[in-house]
C-alpha cells in the first residue's frame, strides 16, 4: 500500500471549518474540482461530478463529530488505485486556529507508487488550499 497526506492551518475555529467540511456532502462547497454531489444509500454514497465529466464514487466508511473526521473510500474514479481509504480531520489547535489533515492510503494500479502517491498529495495540497482560502479574510470564526 501507498500513502499520501497533505496539513494545512487555517485560521478558523475548528468547528467553523468542520462545519463547512463535516458534510459528507459538502465537497462542492469548498472544492473547486468537485462541482456536484449527489448522496444515495442514506447518505453514505456520493455521486460525485468533475468538471471533465469523470464520476467518483465514493463510501462513508466512518464519521465521528466529536472529533471532526471522516473516513471514505473508493468504490468507482478514473484513478490508477485500489483499495484507497482516506481520512479528512479537522483538529483544534492551541491557539483556537485549525490544522485540517487529508490521510489516504491505496495500492497503485499500472503507476508506481510515487507517481500515485504525487497524484493523491497534489489533489490534497490543492484542495486544502482552497479549503484555507474559503476562510481568507474571515478571522476569528
Amino acid at each position: 500500500m501507498a500513502n499520501a497526506n497533505a496539513s494545512i492551518g487555517i485560521s478558523a475555529s475548528p468547528d467553523a471549518v468542520w462545519q463547512l467540511i463535516g458534510g459528507f456532502n459538502s465537497l462542492p462547497d469548498w472544492l473547486p474540482y468537485i462541482p456536484g454531489s449527489e448522496l444515495s444509500e442514506g447518505g453514505r454514497v456520493r455521486r460525485l461530478a468533475t468538471p471533465s465529466g469523470d464520476v467518483i464514487i465514493e463510501r462513508l466508511e466512518a464519521f465521528d463529530n466529536s472529533a471532526r473526521s471522516y473516513t471514505y473510500s473508493i468504490l468507482q474514479a478514473p484513478f490508477p488505485v485500489t483499495h484507497y481509504r482516506a481520512t479528512l480531520r479537522v483538529q483544534a489547535l492551541d491557539d483556537g486556529t485549525s490544522k485540517v489533515d487529508w490521510v489516504g492510503e491505496f495500492a497503485p494500479v499500472g503507476v508506481s507508487d510515487a507517481e500515485a502517491t504525487a497524484l493523491f498529495e497534489g489533489i490534497y495540497r490543492d484542495g486544502l488550499q482552497a479549503l484555507a482560502m474559503s476562510f481568507a479574510g474571515k478571522a476569528g470564526l
